[in-house]
């Protein structure tokens, strides 16, 4: 069972890493491409032998890359010592097994001759006439050829036999190889350095201390590369993201423009109805109009009809005497010719039609927004102290009905509007029922619950402005002062911004602790992503920053505004993990919000020339609502 295992180890590393990717046999006299892949010299030799072109260059039938062939042709390429040397192992191993026979029985001629001799350069297996064809060919006639008797009593490793440690100078042949010389890169014995690398410009060293810088080298590029690699992958899932994000805003339009086809089909068939019934109700009168005139006229000539038989009747049946003795009555009866009034035919009424109105004005449907605009839908609220003006509008959150929660950290007062910006109620500093102090940061939870910091404490109201209970975040030096500035929820926790110990705490939402990490860069705004960080800015450090819960950076950046350093107040994220930021310029009404990635790659601007954005809170709808110090500003994502 065991051998049977470590035969198919065996196998797959010969499958895996010892065969030619061309031959799909192990390696034989392995060479070396510029590229770094391996294959068998006769390969390689075929493969050239088969080009056309009289240009000296060779493909890698791996990676397809082109590279010229040395000048001493594909002989002189560097030989894979340490491929041969796995070979030579794995065959080793495979005799100690008890299979060695079965590969070794016959020469790798191929015409099934029996094997004598071992080239321990090659790793070949060799009948008598072709150790007698090694020896005459130039390439292979120095090669260490033994009996195969001898080579698998040999309890020698492979590697060490047939490719000995010490190896000797290619010019220098009874010197060792001892040197490398940086500047020619190339091995060299001690009579080379003397002769030809003896002048200033060769730098050469021993071999132990040159291969350790090269080992060196190699990992400090390894190491580079490594940090491309994330920086890749980091790409790689922000294009993800982005995709994603693309499909899902593509179903949503789609969504949309069906919705907005199939609300306007039901207007205009609405409208279709009303205007077929007012036809209808208009052509009913004058229906019965034209009924009525032929009721009459026909009425009238029925009458003459009877009139007109009678008298007929009469003068063919009577004699003459008594026709002339009811000539007044005959005369009489036919003056009803004069009392014939029939109805004319009015054909006026006999038209009806319509003039139908491009229900859309022959406009589109709609436009199509190829980039994320916001723009102004509502805005309430004007510099002041009253109940509907603002000293300094800090933070905003909104309730599920759509409700307002704005604070004024210079009023040091709570208050709350309608959806469209209409006074509700407020609450302000000395207000012994809500306890409230000096309110800073809001927050909403799913179930409408409104917490506030409010100095050292958290604060906890529901809909009316009534106080719940509260808590005090824990966490930070000790030493410091507590100074809470913001808040922000999820579904599940509450995370609180200490400015004054520069630590964020996460608690639940009953206040338990959950975890708590301590960043100099801690400052006034903060907010949680859903896919599980905190998120949160430096005004004047100018920066973005994201932390997980246990404090570990996921990104820090610098926020800018047409390539200067711009700072940045309030932030808000939404359920497609992007990150919107409030950034400041030095010029009044030149502030802007920003849209980020979850890696903090900047990604467009989304709305310009507001004039001093704080905090930024979703509606229940998606609209976007503004602190913007005089006024709270609601703005239509587009």
């Amino acid at each position: 069972m065991a051998e049977a295992a470590a035969r198919t180890v065996l196998d797959k590393i010969s499958q895996g890493h010892l065969e030619c990717p061309i031959c799909c046999c192990l390696f034989k006299d392995p060479k070396m491409l510029d590229c770094l892949h391996s294959f068998c010299l006769k390969c390689l030799e075929e493969m050239m032998s088969k080009q056309k072109s009289e240009v000296e260059k060779i493909t890698c039938p791996v990676c397809r890359r082109e590279m010229q062939v040395p000048d001493g042709g594909l002989q002189s390429l560097s030989s894979s010592f340490f491929l041969s040397s796995l070979v030579d192992e794995v065959k080793e191993q495979e005799a100690v097994l008890g299979d060695a026979s079965a590969p070794t029985a016959t020469c790798d001629c191929g015409e099934g001759k029996e094997v004598i001799w071992r080239c321990l350069d090659c790793s070949d297996n060799l009948c008598q006439e072709c150790r007698k064809a090694h020896e005459r060919v130039k390439s292979t006639k120095d090669h260490q050829i033994i009996s195969l008797g001898d080579w698998q009593e040999s309890k020698i490793l492979p590697a060490e036999h047939s490719k000995p440690i010490t190896r000797r100078c290619t010019i220098h042949t009874d010197q060792t190889l001892c040197f490398y010389c940086d500047t020619c890169d190339t091995l060299i014995c001690s009579m080379c350095a003397a002769l030809d690398h003896r002048s200033a410009k060769h730098n050469f060293l021993k071999i132990d201390d040159s291969i350790r810088s090269f080992r060196s080298e190699v990992d400090n590029i390894l190491q580079k590369f490594e940090k491309c690699r994330q920086r890749f992958k980091s790409t790689e899932n922000s294009i993800v993201h982005a995709r994603t994000r693309l499909q899902k805003k593509l179903a949503q339009a789609r969504g949309d423009i069906d919705a907005k086809a199939e609300a306007e089909i039901t207007k205009i068939r609405n409208k279709a109805k009303l205007l077929t019934d007012k036809v209808d109700k208009i052509g009913q009168e004058r229906d019965s109009k034209y009924e009525k005139a032929l009721i009459h006229n026909r009425k009238q000539i029925r009458c003459a009809d009877q009139t007109i038989a009678a008298v007929n009747d009469l003068m063919r049946q009577a004699d003459d005497v008594e026709l002339l003795e009811l000539k007044p009555k005959v005369m009489h009866n036919l003056e009803f010719q004069k009392e014939l009034k029939f109805e004319p035919a009015n054909h006026g009424p006999s038209f009806i039609g319509v003039r139908c109105q491009d229900v859309v004005s022959d406009a589109d449907l709609g436009e199509v927004c190829v980039s994320e605009k916001w723009q102004i839908k509502e805005q309430f609220g004007e510099e002041g102290t009253g109940d509907e003006e603002f000293d300094f509008a800090t933070a905003v959150a909104c309730f599920r009905n759509g409700d307002i929660v704005v604070t004024d950290t210079n009023l040091k007062r709570l208050s709350l509007f309608s959806s469209t910006g209409r006074y509700k109620t407020s609450v302000a500093k000395g207000d012994v029922r809500h306890q409230l102090e000096a309110p800073f940061g809001v927050a909403v939870t799913h179930d409408d619950l409104l917490f506030v910091t409010d100095q050292k404490k958290v604060k906890v109201f529901d809909t009316e402005l009534h106080f719940v209970r509260e808590f005090t975040p824990s966490g930070g030096d000790g030493q410091s002062e507590s100074n809470l500035t913001d808040v922000a929820v999820d579904s599940q926790r509450v995370a609180v911004a200490d400015r004054g110990r520069k630590v964020i705490s996460v608690h639940n939402l009953d206040g338990s602790l959950i975890a708590s990490t301590s960043n100099s860069m801690v400052d006034f705004y903060l907010a949680i992503s859903n896919f599980g960080c905190l998120v949160f800015t430096n005004y004047e450090g100018q920066s973005l920053l994201c932390v997980d819960f246990k404090g570990k950076e996921m990104f820090s950046v610098k926020t800018l505004m047409n390539g200067k350093a711009a700072k940045p107040a309030g932030v808000l994220c939404d359920d497609d993990e992007n990150i919107y930021v409030a950034v400041h310029s030095e010029k009044t009404g030149g502030s802007e919000v920003q849209r980020y990635d979850l890696n903090g790659a900047f990604v467009a601007t989304v709305a310009q020339g507001l004039y001093n954005p704080v905090v930024m809170a979703f509606t229940p709808t998606g609209d976007v609502v503004v602190a913007e110090v005089h006024s709270v500003k609601i703005f239509e994502r587009m």
